[in-house]
């Protein structure tokens, strides 16, 4: 775990790290920052039991979101972000890398330092949001990739698919590729070559064009899509979600009458202020790096980046890379020159 980039960074990794040392007894971590910090902030969080479970990688520098990406990992070369990318790459023992950090920086070192696994053109974010139904729907992909092609969003298809089914336990994933609307002559060129390309491909669960406004409503499990539209998607969602809330927070504020009402109605306005509260929905895995990658939200507190441990743990443990491969092989493509 990179301890070093996020808001709350390190005590908010450090006391994830532990939480999820406590729920996973065959878990092994490594922390990367300032020792003796990360060493005083262990005495702090953990048992013995989780302690003895526990190693140190001295990192002290940190990679900003003001670092340009390319210079960070040219430069930043100590920083606790490159030195756990490099011991991730060197070491086979090591199945993955949490981080609050830098986004690009992260996309960058993982891609150029770890690679991505064969027959893999792009990889890939995708996040995860609650719907109306008690599930979550995927995101993919979500800002790793501007402009897409559509055998790239075929492979999206597949990665969020198998990620699906392995961490959150959706047998067969209903994919959808964001559209403007659900027929199926609709969307500009990519959408257009993309549709066919995904209605024919082995191994998914295709459903069709989706209009964002049907993106919280259950209806799908994974949505395709080019990191630009899913990145404005995410944000835009989350952004509106949000201000209603300050709306009804506002409102109830606003006269007597409506505090009343909110006091016997508290346990449910707690339980939909849960329902929307992305911590409770851990991080956005890097979908396609040869090691498994999850980025965590800059703000995550511990109970975000235990849950990205999560993640992570069940990714590696029920074999995503291999699983992914035999999808691959399902769906072989004769173009040479994706990149």
């Amino acid at each position: 775990m990179d301890c070093l980039g996020g808001d709350k960074s390190p005590e908010a990794n450090v006391e994830g790290a532990v939480s999820a040392l406590r729920r996973y007894s065959d878990l092994e971590m490594i922390l990367a920052g300032d020792e003796d910090v990360l060493r005083t902030l262990v005495r702090k969080h953990a048992g013995s039991e989780e302690e003895r479970r526990l190693t140190y990688l001295h990192a002290p520098d940190v990679i900003t979101g003001e670092d340009k990406p390319t210079d960070a990992i040219r430069f930043k070369k100590d920083s606790s972000l490159m030195a756990a990318v490099r011991l991730l790459r060197e070491d086979d023992s090591i199945d993955g890398m949490i981080s609050s950090g830098a986004t690009g920086a992260i996309v960058a070192a993982s891609t150029l330092r770890i690679g991505r696994i064969e027959g893999i053109y792009r990889p890939a974010f995708c996040p995860v949001l609650p719907t109306m139904n008690g599930g979550v729907v995927g995101i993919c992909d979500s800002g790793a990739n501007v402009d897409c092609s559509p055998l790239q969003l075929q492979q999206f298809a597949l990665l969020g698919s198998i990620y699906l089914q392995i961490v959150f336990g959706i047998e067969s994933p209903r994919v959808a590729l964001l559209n403007i609307g659900t027929e199926t002559e609709k969307g500009d060129l990519l959408r257009k070559e993309a549709y066919p390309i995904l209605e024919n491909t082995k191994g998914i669960r295709f459903c069709g064009n989706m209009e964002s406004r049907d993106l919280l409503s259950g209806k799908y499990d994974l949505v395709v899509c080019d990191g630009f539209s899913g990145n404005v998607l995410v944000k835009s969602t989350e952004g509106a979600c949000l201000e209603m809330l300050k709306m009804l927070k506002r409102d109830i504020y606003s006269k007597k009458i409506y505090q009343l009402g909110a006091f016997f109605q508290r346990k449910m306005f707690q339980k939909e202020k849960e329902f929307m509260n992305y911590q409770n929905y851990g991080g956005s895995v890097l979908l396609g790096i040869r090691k498994v990658v999850v980025k965590g939200h800059g703000s995550s507190n511990a109970n975000a980046l235990s849950k990205c441990v999560e993640q992570a743990y069940k990714m590696a443990d029920q074999h995503y890379e291999s699983r992914l491969q035999a999808l691959l092989e399902l769906n072989p493509v004769s173009e040479t020159n994706e990149s």
